[in-house]
């Protein structure tokens, strides 16, 4: 496969993400049936997790600067399957006061995508603030 073509195409990091976001999820949950008996692995998979989606979400945002990119896919759908499968597994370890302890390394991963989300969002509203004063300076 050509570099130039995996560089730029975001459907082939909207799948690596995905691909990773599934994988995370499902140990996340294992690790919850079997009373945290995955927590190495779960540290290896929140921190690459966090990075490809770190790496994914800055080409983005790069592109997006430099009117390259202009498609959607909302950060918002993360942060809501995350806060659910948080809010699910806290509420189901209450429930039934289970011997479970959250890994650090979920709670970080939340706390890196919640951080992820703000940034971008940020970063759109400048974005669009500078579209919209270069398109009012062409009129």
């Amino acid at each position: 496969m050509h570099k130039e073509y995996i560089k730029n195409d975001f459907n082939f990091w909207r799948y690596l993400i995905n691909f990773w976001s599934v994988l995370f999820f499902v140990f996340i949950i294992l690790d919850f049936f079997q009373k945290n008996a995955y927590g190495e692995l779960l540290n290896v998979l929140s921190a690459i997790y966090i990075s490809a989606l770190a790496i994914y979400v800055s080409n983005k945002e790069f592109e997006r600067w430099y009117d390259k990119h202009y498609s959607r896919h909302p950060g918002e759908i993360f942060v809501i399957i995350w806060s659910i499968l948080i809010l699910v597994l806290f509420s189901l370890s209450f429930i039934f006061n289970e011997e479970y302890k959250m890994p650090t390394s979920v709670i970080s991963s939340y706390i890196a995508v919640l951080t992820i989300l703000a940034v971008t969002r940020k970063s759109k509203e400048l974005y669009l603030v500078r579209h919209q004063n270069k398109s009012k300076g062409k009129k």
